[in-house]
């Protein structure tokens, strides 16, 4: 089966379950950004990110009988929540890996999906380790967070979404703006836009400190960061590109894009003042490309990827007070 046919049968087996998100504008952001921006609000998604397409691709495929046995994902938040939601929603149990010091909201959003949380020390303990150790004790079908075909294509279909949009809005040409961890996201739909729009090319987003994607896209080989943590932008702090989809990206992708934290918080902020919609720093940070890297973005046209919304209260507040 083809990449795109993967994608196309992804949607299929999602159907009604996730949510077709919209493309937003507004001409106070396009003054900013130099150019016509159009904003993909993966935050209005179920449980607040686009993970939950591709955990619903990844357990949908499973048979029966393997996915009653249950699932196992690790996660800072945002793939925890989408693979509980996704798994109650097929009846079966779950089990999530999730750093100590991820956000509250989505260390109890999980629990609320009803999956068991296991949380470990993100600077003292291996994750990958802990899941494999995990899966063989209790049988579980580890479900990764990027290095899955089936993820790949779940992710892919918000590239579907933003081929037939922009379609509709007339555009033939535009550069898309990715928030990029692993990369399921970035490759998935860059695998979308090169079937059902050739003109557009991706660009994957990072935080500074944090831009192994666009370091391993310079230098061709897979490259990692050198911390695992120290940054607001949590839901895409990844050790390293995945080994599925570095090669998808290597191959599709334009060079990355790298912010600030602060210009991460300042993107927010205009995003639900111009927008009205919450987003979380680490999807915000395709945005913040948008407007605060334009001289580095080609065309007259960008679209930016919000990828999640699940923000700390206090956070948000303090990005209200420094930015608003």
């Amino acid at each position: 089966m083809s990449d795109i046919a993967m994608i196309r049968a992804a949607r299929d087996r999602i159907g009604n379950h996730a949510r077709r998100t919209p493309l937003l504008s507004s001409p106070f952001l396009d003054e900013i950004a130099g150019r016509r921006l159009f904003v993909k609000p993966e935050c209005l998604q179920l449980t607040g990110s686009f993970k939950f397409r591709g955990a619903w691709s990844a357990i949908s495929v499973l048979d029966e009988a393997t996915r009653a046995r249950g699932i196992l994902a690790f996660s800072s938040g945002n793939h925890a929540q989408g693979v509980a939601l996704a798994a109650r929603m097929h009846g079966v149990p779950a089990v999530i890996i999730m750093p100590a010091d991820a956000p509250r909201l989505k260390i109890e959003n999980t629990r609320a999906y009803g999956a068991e949380v296991v949380l470990y020390d993100r600077q003292k303990e291996d994750r990958d380790a802990i899941g494999e150790r995990l899966s063989t004790e209790r049988n579980l079908t580890l479900v990764r967070p990027f290095d899955d075909i089936h993820v790949v294509a779940g992710q892919g279909t918000v590239g579907l979404e933003i081929a037939e949009q922009a379609k509709e809005e007339g555009i033939a040409r535009a550069e898309v703006l990715v928030p990029c961890g692993g990369g399921g996201l970035t490759s998935g739909i860059a695998l979308a836009l090169e079937a059902d729009a050739p003109g557009f090319r991706v660009r994957p987003c990072e935080p500074q400190g944090f831009d192994d994607t666009t370091r391993s896209l310079v230098s061709g080989r897979i490259e990692r960061n050198p911390a695992l943590g120290g940054s607001i932008c949590d839901a895409i702090l990844t050790p390293a590109p995945g080994n599925v989809t570095f090669p998808i990206t290597s191959r599709l992708c334009g060079p990355g894009l790298v912010v600030s934290d602060d210009e991460a918080l300042k993107a927010m902020v205009l995003a639900f003042t111009r927008l009205k919609i919450v987003v979380e720093p680490g999807a915000a940070v395709a945005l913040a490309a948008a407007l605060f890297r334009k001289d580095e973005v080609k065309g007259d046209t960008v679209i930016a990827v919000t990828s999640g919304g699940n923000v700390d209260a206090d956070l948000f507040a303090e990005a209200l007070r420094r930015f608003g």
